[in-house]
């Protein structure tokens, strides 16, 4: 940007700043913590007797959720774990997931979160890439560790069941998950150790202080690109830990109000904390504030997610449009206790109008929807709390946080117009990691982060997201990368050329459509769903297909993805 256009930035006075209810101030404290540890230490110690998680009916105290954090941390130190050492997780939310994040921080080194739905290939790729020295995995999921093993450097695996730190309860809940839900394949590690010993040696340790600065690395949080590559944002101390301040001074005062400052705030996370939404919005605001965590391990199990909140008395709940969805079309959800609710959050995916009006005339309240990224810790942007009816908009950036609307060309467009949605703060990651090149595209020339969205600016401030220029699909949340499926695709011995969208679908908001040119006209698209199930999660395969003699191809060869989307919106017309 040159000076000229700078002075003539729309949004260099912040429009939306007057629209930010009287309780938030435009900038976060300074004073805030700005260490995740610090954020830890202070919150064990002022809330030590409040239920900090709750898991298959058992909780854990502040204190007690403290105490297993230092046990692991102790145990890293005990193993070498040097400052900086990344150590990665590969599980859904189990109560020992927590302990193990802040263990982890506490002990100087880094978390990796790992999507234990990956395939062996991808996991061997994150493994690797982000140079995780140990890995702390499920039991469900330990049979895909073992096919990865030859293909990973790893010192140790440390083996998770969802009954750790459950006290006697844990011995039924992995029982049934053993014997009668069978959800434990059998796995052989070559170097492994069971989370119970972890806790057993570590208690005997007394960890050093790691001396942690805001400027050390807390997450490498893997996202991708239009190139399909993913890649590790590096999350410092100081991003996180500003953007649970932002959270905190967005959500807080209007959460205390209207629930009651007697009574215990209860988030409900079904959110997966290996995914950026789920560990800040569900676990690491509410660590920051003294809540409680409802860790729901399962929320496919509709039914058995019912269930729970039917037994819960809760005031918060986060969701995506899908599992918002779902619980709203289940038959027992309007008998679950809503007295308590006072706030709905939804991201990483667009909600629905149809899902919103449903789910607040179930419950009462309506789904406030917010905006982020991996890179950005994540929110950028999130709706007043205080919202009485579903808006449409990714609401108001965060207080401290910058937003501009730009043209192709780096200029600021007027307010209203469409340009490519770009912000700057202090929850912004430095960079990614060992990724110069796609570090330096990511920003622009005057630091701010590009996110590949196209938005429009209201007048009051509201950011509408209009289209998204990276050719991602969104499906349930997850992020799909075009080349990375037809990279999969293209490897099938009767296929010579794919090329893979998104098109909407009513159940994940995208599903990933490819199109086909077959060298044998015999193949099908169950055998190539198949194929990609061998390499990919089950959410990247497609399975909508087309088969085509041709792919519309730019002069130089690309094909041109743009054109058969516009194919596939013309036949709506």
């Amino acid at each position: 940007m040159t000076a000229a256009s700078l002075a003539l930035d729309p949004y260099a006075e912040r429009p939306w700043l007057a629209s930010y209810p009287a309780s938030v101030a435009p900038e976060i404290d300074p004073a805030e913590p700005r260490t995740l540890v610090e954020i830890f230490r202070r919150s064990v110690a002022d809330h030590a007797d409040s239920v900090a998680l709750e898991s298959f009916g058992a909780t854990l105290t502040f204190a007690q959720f403290g105490r297993a954090a230092r046990d692991v941390a102790g145990w890293l130190q005990a193993q070498g774990l040097k400052k900086g050492d990344r150590i990665a997780i590969m599980s859904p939310n189990v109560m020992a997931y927590p302990p193990l994040i802040f263990g982890v921080l506490l002990a100087g080194g880094a978390v990796v979160n790992v999507n234990p739905l990956y395939t062996p290939s991808e996991l061997a790729f994150q493994i690797n890439d982000s140079g995780a020295r140990m890995l702390f995995v499920l039991e469900n999921f330990a049979h895909t560790v073992e096919a990865a093993w030859p293909s990973m450097s790893l010192d140790l695996a440390v083996v998770m069941t969802p009954g750790d730190l459950l006290g006697l309860k844990g011995k039924l809940v992995d029982f049934v998950s053993r014997h009668v839900k069978r959800a434990v394949r059998p796995y052989r590690l070559p170097r492994s150790l069971r989370f119970a010993a972890v806790l057993k040696q570590g208690a005997a340790q007394e960890p050093r202080d790691a001396d942690i600065a805001p400027d050390d690395l807390a997450f490498l949080q893997y996202t991708g690109g239009t190139t399909g590559v993913a890649k590790g944002a590096m999350l410092l101390h100081r991003n996180v830990a500003a953007n649970v301040a932002q959270a905190t001074a967005w959500l807080h005062p209007f959460v205390l109000e209207a629930s009651g400052r007697e009574r215990p705030q209860k988030m409900v996370a079904a959110l997966p904390l290996y995914h950026i939404f789920g560990l800040t919005a569900c676990l690491l605001v509410l660590v920051r504030i003294g809540g409680s965590c409802l860790l729901i391990a399962n929320p496919r199990d509709i039914a058995g997610f019912v269930k729970t909140l039917r037994r819960s008395r809760f005031s918060m709940i986060s969701g995506v449009n899908t599992l918002y969805a779902a619980l709203a079309d289940h038959p027992k959800f309007a008998d679950v206790d809503f007295s308590r609710l006072v706030f709905c959050i939804a991201g990483g995916m667009a909600t629905q109008d149809v899902v919103a009006r449903k789910w607040k005339k179930i419950t009462g309240r309506p789904i406030i929807e917010g905006y982020g990224l991996s890179e950005t810790s994540p929110v950028i942007a999130c709706n007043r709390p205080d919202l009485k009816e579903f808006s449409g908009t990714i609401g108001y950036p965060h207080p401290s946080t910058l937003v501009s609307i730009r043209a192709p060309t780096g200029e600021p467009v007027p307010l209203g117009e469409r340009g490519e949605l770009c912000v700057k703060g202090p929850q912004v990651m430095p960079g990614y990691w060992n990724r110069p090149a796609e570090t330096e595209a990511a920003f622009t020339s005057d630091g701010y982060l590009r996110t590949g969205d196209v938005a429009i600016m209201l007048p009051d401030g509201q950011v509408k997201l209009v289209d998204r220029l990276k050719e991602m699909i969104l499906v349930s949340g997850f992020n799909v990368y075009p080349n990375e499926v037809e990279n999969v695709l293209v490897q099938h011995p009767k296929v010579k050329e794919a090329a893979v969208i998104g098109v909407p679908d009513p159940h994940s908001g995208e599903a990933p459509l490819a199109f086909i040119v077959p060298r044998d006209a015999g193949v099908t698209g169950a055998e190539l769903h198949d194929f990609c199930r061998k390499t990919l999660t089950h959410y990247k395969a497609p399975r909508h297909f087309e088969f085509r003699d041709s792919l519309p191809k730019s002069n130089v060869g690309k094909v041109l993805r743009r054109v058969l989307r516009e194919e596939v919106e013309a036949r709506k017309k």
